[in-house]
């Protein structure tokens, strides 16, 4: 056989090979990654809305995996995410301090509302003091259901029971159901039970079975509710998708990403705030 001929043998047998094992990180693989969010951002149909638009300008397919921020975190802490979207800026900066997140960055907002019967027993309509809300359900024991997830409303709903100086399981009375699942879940516990939960806004708005629930409070500077996206630091999680990852994070911050954010409504109703849109 000539050198020529040799070369180019060899180089057949290469490609071959190459094709038929395929090496982690190629163009091929690097067009899939893996979004740990919150049940928020999926419940409200927000990632449905968005993430098709991104796919299409850049031929990047994003599975999300959708849990409590605490759970979210935690998945990609093992390394089962190349990127994270969440909302709760206790449990990100513990993530951030153990060295597992590179970059932060809020890219949306919106706020938490409580939501409970019309008929309103524990008479807090119309209040904007969440704590005195939750002060006034507790001290009239009527049901009240907590998510009990280790997500971020789940923290937000500790963090209020914790400034009001109360802490409603040890207070007993079975008037506190913690019912450890999503906030869809949540509202639908609160709705069969006539109970009081918290809930973020663009799960609520897009929840179609309020029967006799409403909101009940809400326009407390306490229930702002921001949304961040996190790089995962490559010295921690060398397996992670970076590029990919920076491109869904960098879209998700664009103009274009905003503007696809602000433009999910429903019923004429932003559900979440892009992140320069003035807070209350």
């Amino acid at each position: 056989m000539t050198p020529l001929r040799c070369f180019g043998a060899v180089m057949l047998g290469t490609l071959s090979a190459l094709v038929a094992s395929p090496i982690r990180g190629s163009a091929a693989d690097r067009q899939t990654i893996v979004l740990a969010s919150t049940t928020s951002v999926e419940n409200s149909g927000l990632l449905a809305h968005i993430l098709p638009q991104f796919t299409q300008e850049t031929g990047i397919e994003v599975h999300v995996v959708a849990q409590g921020t605490g759970q979210a975190l935690a998945t990609a802490a093992h390394g089962d995410a190349d990127l994270v979207l969440v909302h709760d800026p206790e449990a990100e900066a513990k993530f951030m301090a153990a060295g597992d997140g590179l970059t932060r960055q809020e890219i949306a907002w919106n706020d938490f509302i409580i939501v409970g019967p019309t008929a309103d027993p524990a008479h807090i309509a119309g209040s904007k003091d969440a704590v005195a809300a939750l002060t006034a359900i507790a001290s009239a024991k009527v049901p009240f259901v907590s998510r009990g997830d280790n997500s971020g409303t789940d923290a937000l709903e500790k963090r209020l029971w914790k400034a009001a100086g109360l802490d409603p399981v040890a207070a007993g009375g079975g008037w506190y159901r913690d019912i450890g699942g999503g906030m869809g879940a949540a509202l639908n516990a609160a709705a069969a039970m006539d109970a009081y939960t918290v809930s973020d806004r663009g799960t609520w708005l897009s929840f179609g079975h309020k029967a006799g629930l409403a909101i009940v409070l809400e326009g407390d500077p306490r229930l702002l509710n921001r949304y961040d996206v996190i790089l995962l630091n490559p010295q921690t999680h060398p397996q992670a998708k970076q590029v990919p990852a920076r491109q869904l994070a960098s879209w998700l911050a664009s103009a274009e990403g905003q503007a696809a954010i602000g433009g999910y409504t429903i019923a004429g109703q932003r559900l979440f705030h892009p992140e320069a849109d003035p807070k209350p």
